[in-house]
């Protein structure tokens, strides 16, 4: 009875692989599933008729499978997961004696046989194979940074982290090393804080806390998703003070974020370090302040605030009664159109702001996307580089607007204080992925993904520099420059080091903008849209993490049938096998999608030892375009859960749906890993090393009713940034799961690892505190697009007594 059972299952599988194989083949896709499809039939068949011939036939079948499977990807475990896991199964439950015995008995019934040689041996192999390969890992690429520390030619961090990188020179590294590679493992949690901050169900789904904590003023400083200001002490994370703004919660918010404030003092720099010498003068009304330290906030409503950093009351001698209105001068702004995501520049007097808009929300009337520079301690507009008129950086005139529709920068901007330069990461301007209203002429063209260097006094543009070309990807630069000086090839040189959503990592002089590492332009297809313009050519760096192409054998799930299911929409979906594959309305794959290989989390490099650590991701998405019609032009687009398109482009020519491309798991279609972590050689542009890094613990997924409770460490998507110290430390949070860790800056090998009560999609900093220990500290308070754990925790954690 047990066999019959068995049979039609076996039956049953062998039918659902046979109707998804023989869609997979007409697809145009491998042949394979509609072929093993068949054998499982046979098998059923046999095994119905109780012969034994079926478990001969089966261990031909695993082995056939086994064949296929090395052929397809080798001796990548987490590769063999969706095209052997149904198979092995079934081979060891036909191995076992209550399926054997039943069998001889019917040719023999004497026979006592409950051992199948060959099925048996076949399913023992496997065991022993995949239980080998459990050891065994593909991917990594080993290797060691030997590079000697030497003395930084830029201001690192020394016992403060006085700016959202550190220093203004966004290098994410500090100079502490009480904490080392040896003694790591002895970290212990010191204080946790809740910001009391949490979301609520009228507030944006992107809700996330991202904030990088300062220490300075002998306080730390960090700021929550709804703007809010908490000022803390340092040993202890006991409140100091705090400032709550009134919440403005709207689901319609694109972005729910504050990833960081800034310092300003009145007889100090902010954003350097004590060792630089050439430190950019005060105003001379700063004596006479209200508030001689001040915390600088950017809003999520689009302002700009000076708080007291002793009391965190507001500056009433900035703008008015401490408040700069940033809706100033841009003429029609939309509710939510326009925010501050990033934290503020602050340099020498100057505080100096970009901005963010709703991304391919509306065809026309988005908010300009200049940078302006105001003056610290009054708020007075010093100086403004408008992408439209960049010849005129004289303050606007009263009464006059900003022209709309320029490319914004929004994510924090990086200085050279020794050199009077001012580092501007532009992006694209919305609508992102629609060319068909730009004019090429237009000086918005030239900023349109460009680094852009300015004068710190003046605004004055002195290069600029484009990642990419008439950009329709949402290839946004969403990372903070680096600024060092590297040995490269034997020659010195002041560097910019700008990653890209693409994955690469352009490095130039940051006093020219000529390149130092090689650039060359790669051919891409122009053919899409009609009406659409498509650049011929596209920038490569030599330093670059552009993930390989994908092909069918790149497709994963759990099963094969959802395997099945991405490798026949992979073959249904336009992909140019690179990523700048043009969308359509039948659907294009995007790789990497517009959450980039790099995004706002940006590189962290140790300037002593030129060493660059990254965690590039590799995640595929589904750009879908919509036709536009009279009757739709000004109304929301729904999917078919009545979910509201984000990317709608109201008034314009298609709206866009961009979509994780996934299987109705919830898992994504390529295989892992999704994230990874590499060390670089910056003196040879080499990568040393490369790992995956974080595991699929707490990972929501529509399969369970709860987050997945086992941590496979496949590699997984990080959001936020890494962090270096002299310590040869990379401490890094960031991925999809709850943890936060310590790795080898020399190997990348993990040293300690920590569970948070949420998820750390956030950039950590580091700071001597008064009783001389260092301590290390991170936000963790979940991503809501990446349905990480949420909460609202500060974790600061030191060294065991």
């Amino acid at each position: 009875m047990i066999n019959k059972l068995t049979s039609i299952v076996i039956a049953l599988v062998g039918l659902a692989m046979l109707y998804m194989g023989g869609q997979l083949l007409m697809a145009g896709g491998s042949p394979f599933y509609a072929i093993l499809a068949i054998g499982l039939l046979i098998t059923a068949f046999l095994l119905f008729k109780n012969r034994a011939v079926a478990l001969t036939v089966y261990a031909v079948i695993m082995w056939i499978v086994m064949a296929w499977i090395v052929y397809e990807v080798g001796f990548d475990k987490w590769q063999w997961i969706p095209r052997g896991d149904i198979i092995g199964l079934i081979g060891l439950w036909l191995a076992l004696p209550w399926v054997v015995r039943p069998l001889f008995r019917k040719q023999d019934p004497a026979a006592d046989r409950v051992f199948h040689p060959f099925l048996g041996g076949t399913v023992i192999f496997a065991i022993i194979l995949v239980i080998g390969m459990m050891f065994y890992d593909p991917y990594p690429q080993q290797g060691n940074l030997t590079s000697n520390r030497n003395v930084a030619d830029v201001a690192v961090a020394q016992n403060d982290w006085t700016a959202y990188g550190g220093t203004n020179n966004g290098l994410r590294f500090s100079a502490l090393k009480q904490i080392t590679k040896d003694n790591v493992g002895d970290l212990e949690v010191a204080w946790t804080y809740h910001t009391g901050d949490l979301r609520q169900d009228k507030d944006a789904s992107e809700y996330t806390f991202e904030s990088t904590p300062l220490k300075v003023n002998n306080t730390v400083y960090l700021c929550t998703a709804h703007n809010e200001v908490h000022a803390l002490n340092p040993e202890t994370g006991e409140l100091k003070w705090k400032y709550a703004p009134e919440k403005d919660r709207s689901y319609l918010q694109q972005h729910q974020t504050c990833r960081g404030v800034s310092y300003y003092a009145a007889n100090s720099v902010a954003g350097t370090s004590p060792a630089d010498s050439t430190p950019a003068a005060a105003p001379a009304q700063a004596q006479a302040a209200v508030c001689s330290k001040r915390i600088l906030s950017a809003t999520a409503g689009a302002d700009l605030i000076a708080l007291d950093a002793d009391t965190g009351k507001l500056c009433a001698d900035f703008g008015k009664d401490g408040v700069v209105d940033l809706r100033a001068n841009m003429g029609e702004v939309r509710p939510h159109a326009l925010m501050q995501t990033a934290a503020p520049l602050v340099a020498g007097n100057l505080v100096i702001v970009g901005g963010s808009v709703m991304d391919n929300g509306y065809d026309k009337g988005n908010p300009s996307g200049v940078i302006r520079a105001y003056d610290v301690t009054t708020g007075r507009l010093v100086w403004n580089f408008d992408p439209a008129n960049p010849d005129n950086t004289q303050p606007i005139a009263e009464g006059q607007t900003y022209p709309q529709d320029t490319p914004v920068a929004w994510a924090t901007l990086s200085a050279d204080t020794k050199n009077g330069i001012v580092y501007v990461p532009f992006g694209n301007a919305s609508p992102d992925l629609l060319s068909d209203q730009r004019d090429p002429n237009s000086n918005t063209e030239k900023f349109r993904d460009a680094l852009v260097a300015l004068d710190l006094k003046t605004g004055a543009l002195k290069w600029r520099f484009q990642s990419s070309a008439n950009d329709l990807w949402d290839r946004d630069n969403p990372s903070q420059p680096s600024l060092l000086d590297i040995d490269y090839q034997g020659q010195k040189q002041p560097v910019v080091v700008l990653p890209t959503k693409v994955g690469n990592l352009f490095v130039l002089n940051r006093l020219t903008g000529e390149a130092v590492y090689p650039i060359k332009q790669v051919d891409v297809s122009t053919k899409g849209l009609t009406g659409e313009t498509y650049a011929p050519t596209q920038p490569v760096s030599a330093l670059n993490f552009i993930p390989e192409p994908l092909t069918e054998k790149s497709m994963w799930g759990m099963t094969p049938f959802d395997q099945m299911a991405c490798r026949i929409e992979f073959n249904t979906l336009r992909y140019d096998g690179n990523p700048w594959t043009p969308s359509t309305e039948t659907g294009s794959l995007i790789f990497p999608g517009n959450i980039g290989a790099f995004n706002w989390g940006s590189v962290a490099i140790d300037p002593e030892r030129q060493i660059l650590i990254g965690a590039p991701v590799r995640l595929a998405y589904k750009y879908n375009l919509i036709k536009r019609t009279p009757e739709t032009a000004d109304k929301r687009l729904f999917t078919k859960d009545d979910t509201p398109y984000w990317n709608e482009n109201f008034e314009g020519t298609y709206a866009t749906q961009i979509r994780q491309f996934a299987s109705a798991l919830g898992v994504p279609c390529i295989a892992p890993p999704w994230g990874r972590m590499v060390g670089v050689d910056l003196t040879t542009g080499k990568t040393a090393w490369m790992r995956r890094i974080g595991n699929t613990k707490n990972l929501q997924t529509t399969f369970l009713p709860m987050r997945f409770p086992i941590g496979f460490p496949m590699g997984m998507v990080a959001h936020g940034g890494p962090l270096t110290t002299a310590g040869d430390i990379v401490f890094h949070g960031a991925t999809a799961d709850n943890f936060f860790r310590a790795y080898d800056i020399n190997t990348g090998e993990m040293l300690w690892e920590t569970e948070l009560p949420a998820g750390a999609q956030a950039t950590p900093s580091t700071y001597m505190g008064a009783d001389n220990r260092q301590y290390v500290i991170i936000a963790a308070g979940g991503h809501g697009s990446l349905g990480t754990q949420q909460g609202d925790v500060v974790v600061a954690f030191r060294l065991k007594k």
